[in-house]
């Protein structure tokens, strides 16, 4: 059975424009080269195979680009979203009508390397914080309308989602506070209670740059506080002065290298705009004719 994330993935009515968009942009009115090569009534059979350590993610997308393009292809995943896949290791069998398959497979390839690209590099930094209970976070540093399959491949990494946009947490960040403090009441406190006002059920996070800012946050009750670039001796005092009253995330120039050490400051969660913003797609082929 699938996942209950891949069901929400291939039930996602953004994600089906996601693939009609990628294949009108790659095969438009027809695959020229194989439509006068192979005949229609020609078979194939083929394997994605890793050509080297990853963590799968974009598996489900095979069949959706398939269903797509009308074609029946029988596509049996041998790894599924999530799991780790060693170099050689086959991913994925296809069968089916020799044209679809051909048409499909950059399509197919582009997505999976991409997405478990995301997927190995959050596997890597959740492994790098393991036991500490810090939860890794994604952003919205993401490439424009793949969000929702840039963050499911997080999911598949074993990171956590946050803020999926602007629209389903509010995040009050420096600027907005300057427009605040010429026309809003209330300082801090009265930014939280105008965003609960008018958006309730809403979480709110304030972002903070020093340990100064944070007494001041922690006054206003938000449900977040951002810790933004602070080095990890000012993240445990910001720890301290918190004592349990609100979830905090720190931000801000976090690598594989320096993560560990932010971790064990006591902060709730890491963000790192890197998982999707600097991600590098792995590497995965289609071999053909292996029975």
């Amino acid at each position: 059975m699938p996942s209950e994330e891949e069901r929400r993935l291939t039930e996602n009515p953004q994600v089906k424009r996601l693939i009609a968009a990628a294949v009108e942009e790659d095969v438009g009115e027809g695959d020229v080269t194989t439509n006068a090569l192979v005949q229609g009534d020609e078979e194939l059979r083929a394997r994605a195979v890793a050509r080297e350590e990853l963590v799968l993610a974009g598996g489900p997308l095979a069949e959706m680009i398939f269903e797509h393009l009308g074609a029946e292809v029988d596509v049996v995943r041998c790894k599924s979203d999530g799991e780790r896949a060693q170099s050689g290791e086959v991913l994925m069998d296809l069968a089916g009508p020799a044209r679809p398959i051909l048409t499909a497979e950059r399509l197919i390839l582009n997505f999976m390397q991409r997405l478990s690209g995301i997927a190995s590099m959050t596997s890597l930094y959740v492994a790098a914080v393991a036991g500490s209970g810090v939860k890794i976070l994604d952003t919205r540093k993401t490439t424009p309308g793949l969000r929702v399959l840039e963050k499911y491949a997080v999911l598949c990494g074993g990171g956590t989602n946050h803020r999926i946009g602007l629209y389903d947490m509010a995040m009050i960040k420096d600027n907005h506070r300057e427009f605040w403090s010429r026309h809003g009441a209330g300082g801090l406190k009265g930014a939280v209670a105008a965003i609960r006002a008018a958006s309730p059920g809403i979480e709110v996070e304030l972002e903070v740059d020093t340990e100064e800012e944070l007494s001041e946050a922690l006054d206003a009750c938000p449900d977040w506080i951002l810790l933004d670039n602070m080095p990890p001796e000012e993240l445990r005092r910001c720890v301290e002065i918190n004592a349990g009253q609100c979830r905090l995330e720190a931000s801000g120039g976090i690598t594989l290298e320096t993560i560990a050490v932010v971790a064990q400051t006591g902060v709730d969660a890491i963000s790192v705009g890197a998982l999707t913003h600097s991600a590098t797609a792995v590497d995965i082929g289609l071999d053909y004719g292996r029975s």
